[in-house]
């Protein structure tokens, strides 16, 4: 991506080659998580008269849809397509039945477009043949200085969000909608990220790792968030039809060697994953992620670059 001086700098973290991506390096750099992203409380949810035993690979908890079959770590079929304003790929896969626990054949399409207007167009589709949660996102880290740079603390943020979804220790949402004024998540205007972290503790993995209630209509595409490195003028805005956004400031970051040999530091990068709630199965004042038979899911997600 150029900066406001014309100058290139990779701006997403990530690997040279597959064997990066299938090492204990990679923290989900890119990827489709899923069925379910985020966190589902003591990895199991019920449906009816049944309970359905997920992976619990965060604690007692499932994240990001679970173990050795999650959409991150499966091989999707690729193709190219012909768009009229830039150039495209989508994806398929089709996650069976009992599949990491999850109930009903999942058909999931992931198209990309990168447009002539330098925008990154990420959406989602998936049917299912028996009622089954599904919540997709793309957990890409970006450093608008460039991969690799020494912390992201620097960039500044904003979010258009006047709530946010608390949680306990161990990260799952309470069920309450809180608002963010008078907090560190109050990033309704531009705030530096470092600014207030400490409020948020020390040691691995403090730092903001929060879902974000989105202001506007979900099922309206909208200008959600505003990422700026004032260094050097790149920003990044986020769109999305989603009612939240998990903004994640690489707290698990450990040093790892990414692509072109640059090394990845703690707090070196941020997520912006649209999305509907965590947990949101296990709360039922929380938008809806269970996909019927008759219906199809839909998730736009766009990542538009700019310089200023």
């Amino acid at each position: 991506m150029p900066d406001a001086k014309g100058e290139l700098a990779d701006v997403v973290l990530g690997f040279d080659d597959v064997t990066g991506y299938e090492s204990d390096a990679n923290q989900y750099f890119g990827c489709t998580t899923g069925r379910v992203c985020n966190r589902i409380a003591n990895a199991r949810f019920t449906l009816g008269d049944e309970t359905y035993e997920l992976h619990a690979n965060d604690g007692p908890h499932s994240l990001h849809g679970g173990g050795a079959s999650s959409l991150d770590k499966v091989i999707w079929r690729a193709m190219p397509l012909e768009v009229d304003n830039g150039q495209a790929v989508r994806f398929r896969y089709k996650s069976r039945d009992g599949e990491e626990g999850y109930p009903g054949n999942l058909a999931v399409a992931v198209t990309y477009t990168l447009t002539e207007a330098n925008q990154l167009r990420i959406e989602y589709r998936a049917t299912t043949d028996e009622t089954t949660p599904v919540n997709l996102t793309n957990h890409a880290y970006f450093n608008l200085a460039g991969a690799g740079s020494e912390t992201v603390l620097n960039h500044e943020l904003q979010l258009h969000a006047d709530k946010y979804t608390p949680v306990d220790g161990t990260l799952i949402p309470t069920g309450e909608l809180a608002d963010v004024s008078g907090t560190v998540l109050d990033f309704r205007a531009p705030h530096v990220i470092g600014a207030r972290i400490a409020e948020l503790g020390e040691g691995t993995g403090a730092g903001y790792d929060h879902n974000f209630v989105l202001n506007g209509k979900a099922g309206d595409i909208r200008p959600v968030a505003v990422l700026k490195d004032p260094a050097s003028g790149r920003t990044l805005t986020v769109h999305t039809d989603q009612p939240g956004i998990q903004f994640y400031s690489g707290n698990f970051l450990k040093g790892q060697t990414g692509r072109d040999g640059k090394d990845y530091p703690h707090r070196s990068a941020v997520c912006l994953e649209t999305q509907h709630f965590p947990d949101s199965i296990h709360h039922d004042s929380f938008p809806s992620i269970l996909l019927q038979p008759d219906e199809r899911y839909s998730h736009t997600c766009i990542y538009a670059f700019s310089a200023e």
